[in-house]
């Protein structure tokens, strides 16, 4: 029996190229080889349509995101009041498929009793209210931290809207964990984000640098880069290359200070994965132990040596294919050990084996659409 499939995406999923995205859109790749049909639905505001959707999708709509200011000052959640749409509601009520809601971002119609009979899941990808906390603690700007801490507020209190999915499909363990403690009779399962590869592709040998990458405009992103900086990095260490999107001016003032220390700004997919792939360790540290972070998954399928703080793995099945460290120290330990060791073939297999029995994008489109072979 052909499935049909409403997906609902709170940004265009194309170029996959940060965090959410990828999972949305190594998911259409995987349904629609599966031969499930699919009518996504893209709230657009940077990013443009994409016409490589059409070839994944049944039919594709977009609606632009409402950005006003009387949006910032509601009782919801800015991210949720800004991606509001009637068309949307109409198109849904079209036709009787379930419908897939990618983030607590587009979950406005979860409770309108229109689509009370309805097959609902829900995919989360953070534990929103958390991520907007340390977004707060993180950022320094003093009109950023107060819509950051009232965004937070406001998502803990619509999180309740959640109880009127028929299923939650969640990233990580942690996140499962604290879902069912909230939610403890709802039908909440582990699915791992999609993601870009279905194999193995780091190089042998040695690599000439260590790497930070990650969308350097997020500021869980660039304190994470400033603590490398003022932290961990001294002169007798080797050359260090930080790359991603769009780095805040003061970032791009920090490395110039340090000659061993390199910025590569906005490098396109090509170029970010030859990064990866070239450096001897992939260097990756958060405060945040929210979500799934993609770019460790990038690190680990491209990448050599991958050294981490425990954040960083937080609900992943991860700990045995990462080096970590929990401090500063440790950190320059593990580097200078680290950038003197070939990383060989047989660590190679060792790691597929052991990614790919979690993290098997076949794997997991299997179980989904098992899940919506019996809704």
């Amino acid at each position: 029996m052909k499935l049909t499939l409403h997906i609902v995406s709170f940004d265009v999923p194309f170029p996959p190229n940060y965090g959410g995205v990828i999972d949305v859109y190594y998911k259409l790749r995987e349904l629609h080889e599966a031969g499930v049909k699919i009518i996504l639905h893209c709230f657009q505001n940077e990013r443009d349509p994409a016409p490589a959707l059409n070839e994944l999708c049944m039919e594709v709509h977009y609606y632009p995101r409402q950005t006003g200011f009387r949006n910032v000052i509601s009782l919801k959640p800015y991210i949720v009041t800004s991606r509001a749409s009637n068309l949307l509601r109409k198109r849904l009520l079209e036709d009787n498929f379930p419908i897939l809601f990618e983030g607590l971002h587009v979950c406005s119609l979860l409770n309108d009793p229109a689509f009370r009979k309805r097959k609902k899941i829900y995919r989360e990808s953070n534990i929103e209210h958390h991520y907007y906390y340390h977004l707060f603690k993180a950022t320094a700007n003093l009109p950023d931290k107060f819509f950051f801490l009232f965004e937070s507020f406001k998502l803990k209190w619509f999180q309740k809207i959640l109880k009127h999915a028929d299923l939650m499909l969640v990233v990580s363990k942690e996140d499962q964990r604290y879902l069912q403690g909230i939610f403890p009779h709802h039908d909440i399962r582990y699915l791992p984000s999609f993601h870009r590869d279905n194999s193995v592709n780091s190089g042998t040998g040695k690599g000439s640098y260590v790497l930070y990458h990650g969308k350097l405009s997020v500021p869980e992103n660039f304190r994470a880069a400033e603590y490398i900086i003022n932290n961990i990095y001294t002169d007798g260490l080797p050359r260090l290359i930080i790359a991603g999107l769009n780095p805040p001016d003061h970032l791009v003032k920090l490395i110039e200070e340090h000659p061993n220390i390199q910025l590569e700004p906005n490098p396109d997919d090509t170029r970010m994965f030859e990064l990866i792939r070239d450096a001897q360790i992939n260097l990756l540290v958060t405060s945040q132990p929210t979500g799934l972070k993609l770019k460790l998954l990038n690190a680990l399928f491209h990448g050599r040596h991958c050294l981490v703080n425990q954040e960083m793995l937080a609900g992943t099945d991860l700990e045995p294919v990462c080096k970590i460290a929990a401090s500063a120290a440790q950190f320059r330990e593990e580097i200078g050990k680290l950038f003197l060791e070939e990383f060989d073939q047989k660590e190679i297999t060792r790691r597929e084996m052991i990614i790919m029995e979690t993290y098997s994008n076949k794997k997991n489109c299997k179980i989904l659409t098992d899940i919506l072979t019996l809704l």
